[in-house]
């Protein structure tokens, strides 16, 4: 009964529609009563049931279709709320199955924080998001102890499922955690816990999987491969490095720059369910992330890059903000792109996401010196490779670090989506609705901090001049008429200066003159003598 009434809250908004329905049920009774209760229908009374039957039908239909409509966009709006009382409240009147899960399958391929912060962004639209990140340093992790857990770290994979999961700051401060005593000294919680699960599931593909449930993660990661490999480059001028780490130090010192990076062995099997992601995927994100030894490894794994390019999804790269000193020094957006394309062949990507917003020049001028620079849009170069550019306001400081902004990276992967979907007259599919409800929603949100933004730096301003005032009017006040006479005082002064400067010239120019007459007068008696 309880639940029940929850319907009749103003929040919910049913109650109009319900009213609706009532109206038209209450003029089909009034015209089946006039039917009955007429003797003999004339042409007025035949036209007025006639127009009641209409109107009370049409009320009755109206409301059944809004009152549908309405309970769909409940579904939403539970979705998009936080755990709150709000939500608790909705989840008593709608469904437990979210309509949510059935948003836009996402994969995301890439490592590092760049990709960290696209999936916090696109977890609030969608619980269909597969992270594929590398393994930070390959080995086999199925066969390491829990000794050999510091010596075979999985970061990347650590914190993607930081970014998927619910609460993203207790999940990091969880599996962050470092032992500081005992057996498990320098051991973190995040490493232990992966090596259990790999333990209990024997492989270390599905423990990842399975990890999704068990942290209560909004998506799920999984490693690209689980093959023993090694990242590798060839410089431009022939050197071979086959320690990733030392890739960027060895490129520096000897000024050159990467011709290609490969995988050894070559042959190296996608980990299970990696193909099948990309397969079923509506968008698939690349980037961003350090290119030749994040990025491109990944499309480098056996099918990845062929699967992703017989994919009929729509293929996004998310170009670096900032250049990356011994890895892509002097590269604009196109370069990025082309090493993709050299590295995975051509359709592997149809948008790119560029930021054109402006950044503090304090935060530049900490990356110039360590030898990185704003990554250059060539708009022209991009557009030539048959791609499209998409331009935002994406970078946000964060710390002392410049990153994608989670929130504006998302809401322009997702209006594209959204974009693709009207393309395809797919209005009202359940998939449109989530998505172009939840981006009006976000849209109205940023309004309002925009306002709020906007009337706190009003106000502070308001503020600044106010102490001002406050500051000098006690006393202006006091000493008003004091100051005054000092300031006429002061300007007769300046006046009496300057007529006296005026007549000194004045008597200077006469007595020059005086002189030059006398001198003229002198020069004349002279000469007639």
């Amino acid at each position: 009964m309880k639940n029940f009434l929850n319907w009749f809250k103003n929040s919910t908004k049913i109650k109009r529609w319900m009213f609706l329905i009532l109206v038209g049920i209450v003029l089909t009774c009034f015209g089946f009563s006039k039917i009955l209760s007429t003797n003999r229908l004339g042409i007025g009374d035949l036209l007025q049931i006639i127009a009641t039957f209409v109107a009370g039908f049409t009320c009755f239909v109206l409301g059944i279709v809004y009152i549908q409509r309405r309970n769909l966009e409940l579904l939403i709006e539970k979705n998009n709320l936080n755990d709150s009382d709000n939500n608790i409240q909705l989840k008593n009147l709608v469904t437990k199955n979210p309509i949510y899960e059935r948003g836009p399958n996402i994969v995301v391929i890439g490592g590092g924080n760049g990709i960290n912060n696209i999936l916090k962004g696109l977890k609030k639209y969608t619980s269909n998001l597969t992270a594929i990140v590398p393994v930070s340093a390959y080995g086999r992790p199925s066969t390491a102890s829990i000794k050999e857990l510091k010596l075979n770290p999985v970061d990347d994979i650590k914190s993607s499922i930081i970014a998927l999961s619910s609460n993203t700051e207790t999940m990091n401060d969880l599996i962050n955690y470092n032992f500081v005593d005992g057996k498990l000294k320098n051991l973190s919680f995040g490493d232990i816990y992966l090596y259990v699960m790999q333990k209990i599931h024997g492989d270390f593909a599905n423990s990842i999987e399975k990890s999704s449930n068990v942290l209560s993660m909004v998506g799920k990661v999984l490693p690209v491969t689980l093959d023993e490999m090694n990242i590798c480059a060839e410089l431009q001028d022939g050197t071979v490095v086959t320690d990733k780490s030392k890739i960027a130090e060895t490129v520096s010192s000897k000024v050159t720059k990467i011709n290609r990076v490969y995988i050894n062995p070559s042959n190296c099997r996608t980990a299970p369910g990696v193909l099948e992601a990309i397969k079923n995927a509506d968008a698939i994100i690349i980037g961003p992330g350090s290119l030749y030894t994040n990025v491109i490894p990944n499309l480098l794994i056996k099918n990845v890059s062929k699967t992703i390019r017989e994919s009929k999804a729509l293929k996004i790269y998310i170009s670096n903000i900032m250049t990356e000193p011994g890895q892509t020094d002097d590269y604009d957006v196109s370069d990025h792109i082309n090493s993709i394309l050299e590295h995975s062949g051509k359709g592997v990507i149809d948008f790119c996401i560029s930021d054109v917003g402006e950044i503090v020049p304090e935060y530049i001028r900490k990356y110039n010196l360590m030898g990185s620079d704003i990554v250059n849009i060539d708009t022209s170069n991009i557009r030539s490779k048959g791609i499209r550019l998409i331009k935002g306001e994406l970078a946000v400081a964060e710390g002392n670090y410049i990153r994608h902004d989670p929130d504006k990276t998302a809401k322009l992967i997702i209006e594209l989506i959204c974009g693709d979907l009207k393309f395809k007259d797919k209005h009202n599919d359940e998939q449109y609705m989530l998505l172009n409800s939840k981006l009006k929603e976000e849209n109205k949100k940023d309004k309002t901090a925009k306002k709020e933004a906007k009337r706190f730096k009003e106000s502070k301003k308001e503020k600044k001049d106010n102490e001002v005032i406050k500051r000098t009017s006690k006393f202006s006040s006091k000493y008003k008429d004091r100051i005054e006479s000092i300031k006429e005082s002061e300007k007769t002064r300046l006046e009496n200066i300057r007529i006296q400067e005026k007549a000194k010239k004045m008597i200077d120019e006469e007595e020059q003159k005086e002189k030059e007459k006398f001198l003229k007068e002198t020069y004349n008696k002279n000469k007639k003598k």
